[in-house]
């Protein structure tokens, strides 16, 4: 079946070269990132699930309170089985950056968090691929797993999308055979220390997407992303397969809304969970981040694009939608033009705060191979380029959180004063 789009097989906008620095890239990127509603679910050949399987309650309906992580156990050494077999505590996390306030006059560290949308392991295999490249560059990740990932087709009804009927959605539903490869590698992922958050679940954009949903609606929509992650055996069948070795209630910590849609409501529904900090704002300059509603705000950044010639997001659908289009296959014989144009954007920003303020730099992408795959080849040689450097910690976003939170606000007001490019006296900065 295919994927789901419009008639035209993508929505089209005017295309904009014309966005200086000073602007905020809000009408360039959100017409845009419409687009990725009918694209972040990759090529899937959709086959059939385990009719045998029970489904696990529906949770179109929310009760009254949400439910929040349970107080963290004191850690025996033995693996507790959560709930249905889905899920397990098996202690903190290991090998993650250990938070630690800044000494005076010392410079920071330069932060870089690669995320990705949909975490889902396909065909092409993209989600193994750059686990293990972050484990080979002693770098963290963060994956952000959309939940109707681990929800087989034919249990589909379960799922109830703000403004939506029962098992709509604006992207394909998973393989069984994709299930259980993205369940090894969301195992994987957490044991190697990155990070699992969310990417809600239907994908919807524009008109009955998140921007339109009250903080009810966002609600629902969480509490639904939790219970088909934490009964994925219920609803899959699948019971030969390993708990998952985290316990979601206590991991996941913040988000990316699709198409960057909907944070104000999105923030105040998010307190209820404990949340830490959203990935959802539509684009800033490359400044340090500060709080909006008391969550750490992590939005995609402007980068230069083409020399500089104009800013565009750190996001591979932007470059995908400045070089060709939005077309996921342009013309190949500028493939190598574009890769190029790609990398050297990403090390242009990160050479701006490398340099400079040592601002931390956001790169969020997607499973996809748009335009030959040029998009993943060039975060291939980011991340060899960026994860070596003296001074450079590739983080998750949740790490990144632990660290600003460690820091004495002065010392972070100070830091969020400083311009992108400016390379200060470190002495005067942090005291």
């Amino acid at each position: 079946m295919p994927r789901k789009m419009s008639s035209s097989g993508r929505r089209r906008a005017p295309r904009s070269r014309s966005v200086p620095r000073a602007t905020r890239p809000q009408v360039l990127t959100l017409a845009a990132l419409l687009v990725v509603a009918s694209l972040v679910a990759g090529f899937l050949a959709l086959s059939g699930t385990d009719g045998n399987s029970t489904p696990a309650a529906a949770a179109g309906k929310r009760q009254k309170s949400a439910p929040k992580a349970s107080p963290t156990p004191e850690w025996d050494g033995r693996t507790k089985v959560l709930g249905d077999g889905s899920t397990s505590y098996t202690g903190p996390q290991k090998g993650q950056l250990k938070p630690v306030p800044l000494k005076p006059g010392e410079k920071p560290p330069q932060f870089v968090v690669f995320s990705w949308d949909g975490a889902l392991e396909g065909s092409d295999h993209l989600f193994s691929h750059y686990r293990e490249l972050a484990k080979e560059y002693d770098a963290h990740m963060t994956f952000f797993l959309t939940g109707i990932y681990l929800l087989p087709k034919n249990k589909k009804s379960l799922y109830h999308g703000p403004m939506h009927s029962p098992g709509d959605a604006a992207i394909d539903y998973a393989t069984d055979d994709h299930i259980r490869t993205t369940v090894e590698q969301l195992g994987k992922a957490y044991e190697d220390g990155n990070e699992i958050g969310t990417h809600f679940n239907g994908h919807f954009c524009g008109a009955k997407g998140g921007g339109d949903w009250s903080v009810e609606e966002w609600k629902s929509e969480i509490d639904q992303f939790y219970s088909f992650v934490e009964h994925w055996k219920t609803n899959t069948g699948f019971k030969d397969l390993a708990p998952l070795p985290f316990d979601f209630r206590k991991e996941v910590t913040g988000g990316r809304a699709p198409c960057l849609e909907g944070q104000p409501n999105l923030l105040k529904a998010m307190k209820s969970y404990g949340w830490r900090y959203d990935a959802s704002s539509p684009g800033d300059f490359q400044i340090w981040p500060s709080k909006k509603k008391g969550i750490w705000d992590f939005p995609l950044q402007m980068l230069p694009y083409e020399s500089g010639k104009y800013q565009g997001l750190s996001m591979d659908f932007n470059f995908l939608y400045n070089q060709s289009e939005g077309e996921t296959q342009g013309d190949p014989a500028k493939f190598p033009q574009w890769e190029q144009q790609t990398v050297d954007s990403y090390m242009a920003g990160f050479n701006r705060v490398y340099y400079g303020s040592r601002a931390p730099l956001f790169i969020g992408n997607h499973f996809e191979n748009w335009n030959g795959g040029i998009y993943m080849k060039s975060i291939d040689q980011v991340v060899k380029n960026v994860c070596t450097k003296k001074g450079v910690k590739c983080v998750s976003f949740k790490e990144l959180a632990d660290w600003l939170d460690a820091q004495k606000p002065q010392t972070l007001a100070a830091l969020r004063s400083l311009d992108p490019a400016q390379s200060p006296d470190w002495s005067a900065v942090v005291k």
